[in-house]
């Protein structure tokens, strides 16, 4: 008999002992199965994990959701049973009844949670059965991402990912519970708005009934929120599904969760006490772990220290200006970046001398992703100084600049001289990288930090404009409302973000609440009364009646999720996530429709003519 004939034969018998649940009801979870239970008969109903022939005694582990426990069909109870028994393969979906029973002595088995019992099946009933699988449903099997996306329904059957959505459901728990204890009323949404584009783009859903005219999918509940501070629930909070049409990475999605919420007449002490009671609630509850004091640090000395605004605080290597000093020397490199407004700054990395020539190139390679045009250093030896730009510096200043860089025999030093932007920004990073390359990162710490005192604009040089940093509805800090339209470079924003080991886990700001505060922030931003109106009409009309002084914000779920959980890509939290381009590999989303389909929307698909 051929293989394909045979795979027939037995699919036939297999199909043949397929059974209705009947009046089968499930009396226990396979994981809550305990030694409390023996002597009890039970009924249980999962999937096949293994199964074993042990010379006529079929052992078969059967999970479900809660675990796994071993199910025992013994000939002394049924033969026909062993049988049927003998023709279970992997993820076929069983139910059984049996007594539980003491494992013998010596076959306890300590990594289940069941593994002082097992059950003796009495009755066996195969409810369906399973085709080869692409994958086994093993967390030890490494598999390719695109394969674990496309069988999701596989790949969540693996206990760490089944953990991982478990672990979320019970994060969606604790902080609705926190809310509710402070008071706050929990209201949706609208997922149908209008399009308000600022910062990312819009996912645009066209209207069947107004041609021509589209809704957009929120990209936060940020109007709608300060809609509900003006309509006097002076307390909301929403676990809020929101949409982005931007470029992907680990840590983003077309499509993510936030906790979203929204406080009147508050200031950002009130604000941020909530979000931390939050935060501590759910690392004690969750991983038994305490959250202490949360230190406050201003976004320029972030910026000096770590050259970013959301600095890992774990372990040192921080970044020092050595500006002052640069723009004596005769290094004609740090010269000119100074003499056009750059700065320069410098990271020790210690006991990093031992580096080779290939290892600082591959260094210099990584920070020009980031912009800089080189990565000057300065190697210190028991020999003396080792470095092509040592010649250009007097005594007194390379005596400064290992001063101020605390610098000792074994280290070295590495410099970029640029803009401040692109300084920062590829310190901050080779900051990173050196930490892990040295094994400087404890995982096991846990390091919050707020940032505050953000500025208000960053100035736009391709659109030759200032833009908010945040967003246009934050409010500037009191004192500097009289700098909005003569020095907007100088006004600081009430806004706040929290950091979780270098990660930024949650951001908001007091709102502005006057319309004519709201006018000037337009203006500086460039936009017209008329495009004001245009965008924002609603909210601008909301402000003349009555709104109160209110402030918010939002925690990003799913990376907080994956940062608790150990995960590096928020895709492991997400049920059903896409991939980095955005597809779902499950459903085969975003597809065609049919022409019909698009006919009643209004909308022709153009093709560009083949050349």
């Amino acid at each position: 008999m051929t293989y394909n004939s045979q795979a027939k034969s037995l699919k036939g018998e297999v199909i043949k002992m397929l059974e209705h649940l009947g009046e089968f009801e499930r009396t226990s979870y396979c994981g809550e199965v305990s030694a409390s239970d023996i002597g009890k008969k039970v009924k249980l109903a999962g999937w096949v994990d293994t199964t074993r022939d042990h010379g006529g005694v079929v052992f078969t582990d059967l999970r479900d959701r809660t675990g796994k426990i071993q199910i025992v069909f013994s000939p002394e109870i049924s033969e026909e049973l062993v049988e049927k028994a003998k023709k279970l393969k992997d993820e076929y979906v069983v139910a059984i009844e049996g007594e539980v029973r003491r494992r013998p002595s010596g076959t306890e088995n300590p990594k289940l949670k069941t593994g002082e019992v097992e059950v003796y099946a009495e009755k066996l009933k195969i409810l369906n059965k399973s085709l080869p699988l692409p994958f086994p449903v093993d967390d030890d099997v490494k598999v390719g991402e695109d394969i674990r996306l496309k069988y999701r329904f596989l790949d969540l059957r693996r206990k760490k990912m089944m953990d991982n959505i478990i672990f979320r459901h019970k994060l969606y728990q604790i902080t609705r519970n926190v809310f509710n204890e402070e008071g706050f009323i929990e209201i949706e949404t609208p997922f149908l708005t209008k399009s308000t584009p600022e910062g990312a783009r819009d996912f645009l859903v066209p209207s069947r009934i107004y041609p021509g005219k589209f809704y957009a999918l929120p990209q936060s509940p940020q109007l709608f929120k300060q809609i509900l501070m003006v309509a006097g629930f002076d307390r909301y909070y929403q676990i809020a599904r929101c949409f982005r049409d931007e470029d992907l990475r680990a840590d983003r999605q077309p499509e993510f969760t936030q906790v979203d919420f929204e406080m009147s007449f508050v200031r950002e002490k009130d604000v941020m006490n909530i979000a931390e009671k939050v935060l501590r609630r759910l690392y004690k509850e969750l991983l038994g772990i305490e959250i202490g004091e949360i230190p406050v640090m201003s976004y320029d000395e972030a910026m000096s220290r770590f050259g970013t605004d959301r600095p890992d605080t774990r372990f040192g290597l921080e970044l020092k200006e050595i500006t002052d000093i640069a723009e004596k020397c005769s290094f004609k490199v740090f010269r000119m970046v100074t003499e056009n407004g750059g700065i320069v700054k410098a990271i020790n990395f210690k006991g990093g001398a031992t580096l080779s020539r290939k290892e600082i190139d591959d260094l210099t390679k990584f920070v020009g992703i980031y912009g800089a045009k080189g990565l000057a250093w300065i190697k210190v030896t028991d020999k003396g100084l080792q470095s092509p730009i040592v010649k250009f510096f007097t005594e007194g200043e390379i005596n400064e600049i290992l001063k101020r860089l605390e610098a000792e025999v074994g280290d070295i030093l590495f410099f970029v001289a640029d803009k401040p932007d692109v300084v920062n920004a590829a310190l901050s990073n080779l900051r990173l990288k050196l930490g892990k390359m040295a094994d400087l990162i404890d995982d096991s710490k846990i390091n919050v930090l707020w940032i505050v005192d953000f500025p208000m604009f960053e100035w736009n040089e391709d659109e030759n404009r200032w833009e908010a940093l945040h967003h246009p509805f934050t409010s500037p800090k009191e004192e500097d409302v009289e700098k909005l339209l003569e020095d907007p470079g100088k006004v600081r924003a009430r806004a706040y973000d929290m950091v979780l080991n270098g990660v930024e886990v949650g951001g908001g700001s007091i709102r502005i609440y006057r319309e004519d505060i709201q006018e000037k922030v337009f203006k500086v931003i460039g936009l017209s009364d008329e495009e004001a109106k245009e965008r924002f009409g609603f909210l601008l009309e909301a402000l003349k009646y009555g709104a109160p002084p209110h402030g918010g914000m939002a925690f990003g779920l799913d990376r907080l999720c994956a940062i608790m959980r150990g995960e590096e890509s928020i895709r492991d939290v997400i049920a059903f996530p896409k991939t980095q381009r955005g597809q779902c590999l499950l459903t085969g989303a975003p597809d065609t429709v049919r022409p019909e389909q698009l006919e009643e929307l209004h909308i022709e698909i153009t093709k560009e003519e083949e050349e």
